[in-house]
């Protein structure tokens, strides 16, 4: 029987890289005399973004809209007003890049629940398991390879695949119904990373994620069809818009970081070790893209400045634009890639690019070897 392996990171591989970076850029924030958390901008964007989408909503609800077509504004603007709140709300809050205040950041991360998804999972799915094991085939849920779409070269390929480039994008539009009805659920009850086991859920989180589940549900599917004045076949098209343009948002911001090319797919070796240590594989495995575009900057929770976000989690996002050439310089002296696509539109391309390659070409067997239970360092614990 094949012994298991743990995952773990190079500890001697460029171990001064990290260590230089974050002595420079906590002297951006020292000589600056400002703090890591959220600013005047940030508590805007809170407001503006929770503001807007009950706006939305009450509007849809209590606007008497006859006409499907009067409403159909509002429901693109429900969903894309849902999508920009956990990318620029709940994605900080759920990091403690907000606030100082652990009780502020768990008050808002809860605005995560009420679009639909659940805090408790995501912060061990994506604080932990994502940021510590980026891009590592059956460890990443995020690069997690399905029969009709690839997106890791160490996945199986299939005929499906061969056209994933053009339909793809449609699915992407599906993936806030996804999570809500299946992902969250399958994560909770089922299914943990290969070599990766769930700490016991407490009792609390059962409540925490049947609760707001019921909730979402009661605000979002269930009253409008005892509210708005139309067809039920019309409000169905309204709730199908809305999380199209939900689902797609969130999903695209996510991809044209990770999954484009010039990123890497490491498989650890025989003995479960990763060649780089955990900060330079963040740069081997994450892309920025657009940083220049400000309102890029402004909807998409600074997650178009990935490898900062990787790097310093910690950190709110509004801050990112001003620590970027800080990383990129120390990554430049310590000779490791930044990969950076100029434009949304470069950043677009790739992926379908990227999409297209792993749906035509084969790539050599990359199998991980059997893994225990993984103890490694977390970058962030689950809280």
């Amino acid at each position: 029987m094949q012994q298991q392996q743990a995952i773990r990171f190079s500890p001697v591989s460029q171990k001064e890289f990290l260590s230089t970076l974050r002595k420079r850029v906590d002297a951006y924030f020292t000589e600056r005399g400002i703090s890591k958390h959220g600013n005047a901008l940030m508590h805007f964007k809170v407001f503006f973004y929770i503001g807007g989408m009950m706006t939305f909503f009450a509007t849809l609800m209590f606007g008497q809209w006859a006409s499907f077509w009067q409403s159909l504004p509002l429901w693109i603007g429900l969903g894309t007003f849902a999508a920009f709140i956990g990318l620029n709300v709940c994605h900080d809050a759920l990091h403690g890049a907000y606030s100082s205040s652990p009780f502020l950041n768990a008050f808002v991360g809860k605005f995560f629940n009420i679009i639909g998804a659940n805090d408790y999972m995501w912060k061990i799915v994506h604080n932990t398991i994502h940021h510590t094991y980026t891009n590592i085939p059956d460890m990443d849920d995020d690069i997690h390879s399905t029969l009709l779409i690839r997106m890791s070269p160490s996945a199986p390929r299939t005929r499906f695949h061969r056209y994933q480039h053009v339909y793809a994008f449609f699915l992407y539009g599906l993936a806030s119904i996804s999570w809500i009805f299946l992902k969250d659920f399958k994560k909770f009850f089922f299914q943990a990373p290969i070599g990766f086991r769930y700490p016991k859920h407490p009792t609390s989180q059962y409540f925490n994620l049947l609760g707001f589940k019921v909730l979402h549900l009661a605000l979002f599917f269930v009253m409008p069809f005892f509210i708005i004045p139309q067809p039920w076949w019309q409000i169905l098209i309204g709730l199908l818009v809305m999380h199209f343009f939900e689902g797609f948002l969130l999903t695209i911001i996510f991809v044209m970081a990770h999954v484009v090319e010039g990123t890497h797919f490491p498989v650890p070796n025989i003995e479960g070790e990763i060649e780089n240590n955990w900060a330079v594989h963040q740069l081997y495995t994450t892309a920025n893209f657009a940083r220049h575009n400000k309102l890029l900057n402004f909807i998409a929770g600074g997650l178009n400045f990935q490898i900062e976000h990787h790097l310093f989690p910690h950190i709110c996002h509004v801050h990112y634009v001003g620590i970027a050439p800080i990383v990129e310089q120390t990554a430049k002296e310590f000779r490791i890639p930044y990969i950076d696509n100029p434009t949304f539109t470069d950043a677009l391309r790739s992926h379908r690019s990227f999409l297209k390659k792993m749906g035509r070409e084969d790539s050599p067997e990359q199998k991980m070897p059997k893994i225990a239970t993984l103890e490694p360092v977390m970058y962030e614990k689950v809280v």
